[in-house]
């Protein structure tokens, strides 16, 4: 049940954030479309995202997060705090300087993240000039994440779990005033900064509030800030590889017609809700129970987190996959389809949008995976199956777009695909860890998700013929013809979930009770 309280805390409070989310995508949409000046700010915004990834929620967490719970455990919270602190300040430092460094050489960094934006000088300096502007959210966030890692440790989820929610309220607010700016490009771009420090603010309170500090104390490379660096290291290349697979899409898509940068942006936005609301919570909450569990040698405990992780995973990734596959096209002519967003851009969006969800039920158990190897403090194997994945993705990718000529829809579909082979590599990897292997509740309730989530799919194909047949153009039609398959395939398959035992409604009222009996647990 602790694992589950977290999820539901941190997946409750991701979907609050993917709401603002969507709010600040459709006001993105309406106001920038798919033009050159979105494409500029999406590849200035995709930028310091990426070293974020690799270094905040990348390398550095896997690396800290189980040494902290390690020293929590063993050492007690003073100890932890020390190292805490040192961490935070020896960050604070190497990523300051790393992100003056690569403010002075944007011009050279976007030769080589956008290379076909030099066919136009002038959204290449814009895409320069956004991306200065932008890239000090790397160090911000980057120090939030760490602050977030200890919460995290001391079961308090929801803060950091909250955080992207004022992420996505600055972005609304500077987009609300973008006739303040030159465009909306440069609106956006110093709202992520706003939003950088709004989110540290955020953290550091909570972590004050906390009975936490970190302590004013001067960087050093004590024997444990070592041992995250060594830890680091393979989970840098790992974490790079998968993020690289991002930016070798937008190195391609670059060369592509104006407006794919943005499709695939797009698309990406909604293939993120399902993965951030239930991959991104059971890697926010397993990560830490695991580390402790395992450092205590608790092999039954592990295995049952781990399995009930999967369970959870499933048993919404599948139906979001099918969801996302079956009917892009209304979802996106509903969320985007006004202002600067054309028909056309519904179309190719929506095709980017299928390819994406083809691989979304694999990120998502990825997620469980590589939280297994890191919790035991293992990242080489996470690197030698993201390094695998990089190298799939582009070759399947440069395939389908030149020799398939599917254009930026081959992008999103080598990605799922890549997706699956490093599925598989994953359960080859763990098919050996004690404590890691599939249970034989996992084993019986399975193929009862697949089958519910086929019966979801044929629903959805059949309803959305019969819509179609309508032609809907007005927006509240579409609407309403959306709500009737998003309503309709969640009733059968969650009659089907109960139908076949994949869910009793005991459980259910045995969480709520339990939830009832400790209201602050994992939301304080």
């Amino acid at each position: 049940m602790k694992l589950l309280k977290a999820m539901v805390t941190v997946s409750g409070l991701t979907g609050l954030s993917r709401i603002a989310g969507f709010a600040r995508d459709v006001i993105t949409a309406a106001i920038l479309g798919a033009g050159p000046v979105a494409d500029a700010f999406f590849v200035a915004f995709r930028l310091p995202n990426f070293f974020r990834r690799v270094t905040a929620e990348g390398s550095f967490s896997v690396a800290f997060i189980p040494l902290y719970a390690e020293a929590l455990e063993k050492e007690g919270q003073e100890s932890a705090e020390i190292f805490a602190s040192r961490a935070f300040w020896v960050m604070a430092l190497i990523l300051g300087v790393f992100t003056v460094i690569c403010m002075i050489f944007m011009p050279a960094i976007l030769h080589v993240i956008a290379p076909g934006f030099t066919q136009d000088p002038d959204q290449f300096a814009l895409a320069v000039t956004l991306s200065r502007i932008t890239f000090s959210y790397l160090l911000l966030m980057s120090l939030t994440a760490l602050l977030g890692g200890m919460l995290n440790a001391h079961n308090r989820f929801g803060p950091f779990a909250f955080a992207p929610t004022l992420f996505n309220l600055c972005m609304v607010v500077a987009l609300l005033w973008a006739g303040l700016f030159e465009n909306a490009g440069y609106a956006m771009a110093w709202g992520i900064v706003a939003a950088g420090f709004v989110q540290l603010g955020w953290l550091w309170a909570n972590l004050k509030a906390s009975g936490l500090r970190i302590r004013f104390v001067k960087p050093q490379l004590s024997a444990r800030i070592k041992r995250v660096f060594k830890l680091m290291g393979p989970g840098l290349i790992g974490a790079g590889a998968q993020q690289i697979n991002l930016f070798i899409d937008t190195i391609i898509a670059s060369f592509l017609a104006t407006g794919a940068i943005s499709y695939l942006y797009y698309a990406d936005r909604l293939n993120q809700l399902p993965l951030g609301m239930v991959g991104i919570a059971v890697g926010t909450a397993l990560l830490p129970m695991l580390s402790r569990a395992l450092s205590q040698n608790n092999q039954t405990e592990a295995r049952d987190l781990f399995n009930r992780a999967l369970e959870m995973c499933l048993i919404l990734a599948l139906p979001a996959a099918a969801a996302l596959c079956v009917m892009p096209h209304s979802l996106i002519s509903v969320l985007f389809e006004r202002g600067e967003f054309k028909a056309a851009d519904t179309l190719s969006t929506a095709q980017v949008l299928a390819g994406y969800s083809i691989g979304l039920p694999a990120y998502i158990c990825i997620k469980v995976f590589a939280s297994a190897h890191w919790a035991r403090q293992d990242t080489m194997t996470p690197v030698k199956i993201a390094i695998i994945g990089t190298v799939f993705n582009t070759g399947v990718a440069l395939g389908l777009i030149f020799f398939a000529q599917m254009g930026v829809a081959g992008i999103a579909l080598a990605t799922g695909l890549s997706a699956w082979v490093q599925f598989v590599m994953h359960l080859r990897a763990l098919r050996d860890h004690p404590a890691i292997h599939f249970d034989d509740r996992f084993k019986r309730v399975w193929p009862r998700m697949v089958a519910a989530t086929t019966a979801m799919s044929i629903f959805l194909c059949a309803a959305g013929s019969v819509l179609a047949l309508y032609n809907e153009t007005e927006t509240l039609r579409k609407l309403i013809g959306l709500l009737v398959l998003v309503g309709g395939g969640g009733g059968i398959y969650a009659a089907c979930i109960f139908g076949l035992g994949v869910l009793k409604v005991s459980e259910i009222k045995k969480f709520l009770q339990s939830s009832k009996e400790k209201p602050g647990a994992f939301v304080e």
